[in-house]
């Protein structure tokens, strides 16, 4: 308390300083360079007396006048710059209260509202009461780890949050360190593999497929790593292969299960035959997503081709407004940014894939249909590189 006050103090005392010379007044210089331009005035009236009375020569009266004339522009010189000083007295102390109010204000508004009491609080003493604080958060978990780099259960509590900061190489360290202490499960791995996806631009590289391999080992029941396995094949070439895995995963998936559309997707992507929508009235999935029933499927055969459209277009809006009542639904974006694109509404499309990535930032299958139809929007180029 005692130093903000002091350094107030000393505040105030530099600003005095340096407003003294605009608030110095001029009146009295001026006042004497008034009275000295008169008794010029009047030196000259008696020389000119004195001339024509005879007293004083020509040539003499001549020099005389020079001079006092000389003295007479100086002095009135001299009395116009303390005029133009009186002239500017107002602004001098328009000056002062500029620089002496301000910091006069800051400094009560402090001592009403701050607390200059209160003690500052250094890194240390945040890091051991980070409270929600996610930055410390991390940051106290790292310096833990750098003091105790084989605690695998930090490794393993700070890889998803790396992952989902997008700081992907660190993902990558963190996670191959816990499955290197605590040994391997169907997270670490999973998660291992989506960070190299991420990491490739949304490629599904021979690392990423074998730890998502081992993954589905592990737990054959988790559709997701099996889903990356098939997506590497299909990638890599290997159409037959990824249709098979994708082909067991629809077998084995309800036929409710919300990732069935993507999976029905790929299967014809890689030359597959897609199994016939469950039939109206059953618990649906797809149906919440927008997907046709069999009635509606049976409905279009009869339609004309606008009237379809018309009806496709209802259900493409249909499941925008939905996902913009539930965003969490990561199929659902998968299939909005196709069906735009199918429409031939790159833009609509394009917004969809940014609506789908704010919500899904680290999402490998958003980024690979972004490269697949080349959509370009921010964080997203044509080859699918986040920026």
């Amino acid at each position: 308390m005692i130093l903000w006050i002091v350094l107030a103090l000393l505040t105030a005392a530099v600003a005095a300083v340096l407003v003294a010379p605009f608030a110095r007044g001029g009146k009295s210089r001026y006042a004497d360079r008034a009275g000295e331009v008169a008794v010029y005035r009047d030196q000259l009236k008696e020389l000119e007396r004195d001339s024509a009375q005879g007293l004083i020569d020509a040539q003499q009266a001549e020099y005389a006048r020079a001079e006092i004339g000389r003295r007479l522009l100086a002095a009135a010189g001299a009395g116009s710059q303390a005029q133009d000083a009186v002239k500017t007295q107002g602004h001098g102390l328009f000056t002062a209260v500029i620089t002496i109010v301000p910091p006069a204000i800051g400094l009560c508004l402090y001592l009403m509202l701050g607390s200059p009491g209160l003690p500052d609080q250094p890194l240390e003493a945040r890091l051991a009461n980070p409270g929600n604080n996610v930055a410390l958060l991390v940051a106290k978990a790292e310096r833990h780890l750098a003091q105790n780099p084989n605690d695998g259960a930090g490794w393993d509590l700070l890889a998803p949050i790396y992952f989902r900061s997008m700081r992907l190489g660190d993902a990558e360290m963190a996670y191959r360190n816990a499955i290197r202490i605590l040994g391997p499960n169907p997270v670490r791995l999973a998660g291992l593999g989506e960070t190299l996806v991420a990491e490739n631009d949304g490629i599904v590289t021979e690392n990423a497929r074998l730890a998502f391999e081992e993954a589905a080992k592990l737990d054959p029941a988790n559709p997701r790593s099996r889903f990356y396995v098939g997506l590497g094949h299909e990638q890599a070439g290997r159409a037959a292969e990824a249709r098979a895995i994708f082909e067991r995963i629809a077998r084995e998936s309800p036929a409710d299960a919300p990732w069935m559309d993507l999976v029905n997707q790929h299967i014809a992507k890689n030359g597959g035959t897609v199994a016939a929508p469950p039939a109206s009235g059953t618990a649906s999935a797809p149906n919440a997503l927008g997907n046709p029933s069999r009635e509606d499927m049976a409905a279009a055969e009869n339609m004309s081709q606008g009237d379809r459209r018309a009806m496709i277009r209802g259900m493409v809006d249909s499941l925008a407004a939905k996902l913009k009542e539930d965003p969490n639904n990561l199929e659902g974006w998968l299939r909005l940014v196709r069906s735009y694109a199918v429409l031939g509404e790159k833009q609509k499309a394009a917004e969809a894939l940014k609506s789908g990535l704010k919500q899904f930032p680290s999402s490998g299958e958003l980024v690979a249909l972004g490269n697949e139809i080349g959509l370009a929007v921010e964080g997203v180029t044509p080859s699918g590189v986040m920026r």
